[in-house]
């Protein structure tokens, strides 16, 4: 009996664990090829209609460096909100930083605001339960995101990595920025981490309060909706832009799609950031193609101040490819460069919380937002070049000459990138 027994739990055991391996059915597996460039009508088109949000205009975006930008202008627009405030992210730890966000949320709360803030419970995790009775207790809604329960153990790997901050309904926040005091600061040091988030305004707004809305009503069942989630939005500058959501509960590979079209489109350059770049093999082809038709493709990684090294391993596997195919790689010293990142051609931008690697392209939740405007995309790329003074330049030579020890430890790490 105890070894049916033992069977039976083994047998359950590695039915969960395949669950959580699991993609979607939708599955992309050919080369995209180059059709339409970034600049051209027809790529803004079949990016509007085949992967969801229309194109918005009237949109003006502000992008906010580290955390001494980051988290006033956060704390400022929560402290102004007269209706609603929405706020979903991933990581929320206890620290100062955390403790000014719930202290900002909870007054607000107090004062009659309708606060909703959810909170991945993976990602949150170290977070003091006293900050969340603080904020419930203001009167806020509190939410975490599929919290570990038996009846959801097949589904425990598919997190919301989104960071998306709303108020009143007209003005957003996205990017990379967690909550937690490593990201406080100016990038100085190695204990303050390098990252960028964005303000904006405008009707893509609304876009914003859709993607939150999309986990809050698998939260919670509600819905939330009238004029203080959806007023009307007036233009509030000239930038075209709409915002992409992925979850595996859709079965989607839109987040995926919309990277591998970009790529295709290039004509110039791409310039691309990324805090974890574990890159499949459909996103490899597309950066070499585009190689081989004269872009300039420069991909941005952190250096030894990363905070997995795994991630950096299954990374590094790929590179000799990417070098030997015109890829130019650089690593970024002074610290963990938390970064999320695309720029094509000068002209179309791509922010938000999806990283480079399998995991979120199919297994987290994510939002991301395009850009499309030049003086924009002049501003990133200027950051980028800013970013780029503070790395050094990684070659086929340095590949080659890694020691046998990290090439073991790559092919050890590679069947498992899709859980890095």
């Amino acid at each position: 009996m105890s070894i049916i027994l033992v069977t039976s739990l083994l047998t359950l055991v590695a039915i969960v664990v395949a669950m959580n391996f699991a993609t979607p059915e939708k599955k992309l597996e050919r080369r995209i090829e180059h059709g339409s460039t970034v600049r051209d009508p027809q790529f803004r088109r079949e990016m509007s209609v085949m992967l969801g949000p229309g194109l918005l205009p009237g949109n003006h975006v502000r992008d906010l460096q580290n955390g001494d930008d980051i988290f006033p202008a956060m704390l400022d627009a929560i402290r102004a909100a007269e209706r609603s405030i929405n706020f979903e992210t991933y990581i929320y730890w206890s620290g100062d930083v955390g403790r000014q966000f719930a202290d900002a949320l909870s007054e607000r709360a107090r004062a009659g605001v309708q606060v909703s803030v959810l909170l991945d419970w993976l990602g949150s995790v170290k977070m003091d339960d006293a900050l969340l009775r603080q904020m419930t207790e203001a009167g806020a809604q509190v939410e975490k995101y599929r919290p570990l329960k038996w009846y959801n153990l097949g589904r425990i790997n598919n997190r919301t990595h989104r960071k998306i901050l709303v108020i009143d309904g007209k003005l957003g926040f996205t990017g990379g920025v967690g909550i937690a005091d490593q990201w406080n600061g100016h990038a100085q040091d190695a204990d303050h981490w390098r990252d960028m988030h964005f303000r904006v305004d405008g009707p893509v707004v609304a876009q914003f309060q859709a993607a939150f809305n999309d986990n809050w009503i698998k939260s919670t069942g509600k819905v939330l909706n009238g004029p203080g989630h959806f007023p009307s939005i007036p233009p509030a500058g000239d930038m075209d832009a709409h915002m992409f959501i992925a979850s595996p509960a859709g079965g989607s590979e839109s987040m995926h799609l919309m990277y591998l079209m970009s790529i295709a489109a290039s004509a110039e350059s791409i310039d691309l950031e990324a805090a974890y770049f574990v890159p499949d093999a459909l996103i490899l082809q597309a950066l070499l193609a585009a190689c081989r038709r004269g872009v300039r493709v420069r991909v941005l990684l952190p250096g030894r101040h990363i905070d997995s090294a795994t991630v950096r391993l299954a990374s590094r596997a790929h590179w000799g490819e990417l070098l030997r195919g015109g890829v130019e790689v650089y690593e970024y010293q002074p610290t963990m460069m938390h970064n999320k990142l695309l720029v094509v051609d000068r002209t179309m931008v791509s922010v938000g919380s999806t990283n480079f690697d399998v995991r979120s392209f199919r297994l987290n939740d994510e939002a991301s937002m395009n850009v499309y405007d030049r003086a924009f995309a002049l501003r990133m790329t200027a950051v980028f070049e800013d970013d780029l003074a503070h790395a050094v330049r990684y070659t086929w030579d340095m590949w080659r000459a890694r020691p046998l020890r990290e090439k073991v430890l790559e092919a050890l790490v590679l069947p498992f990138k899709s859980q890095l």
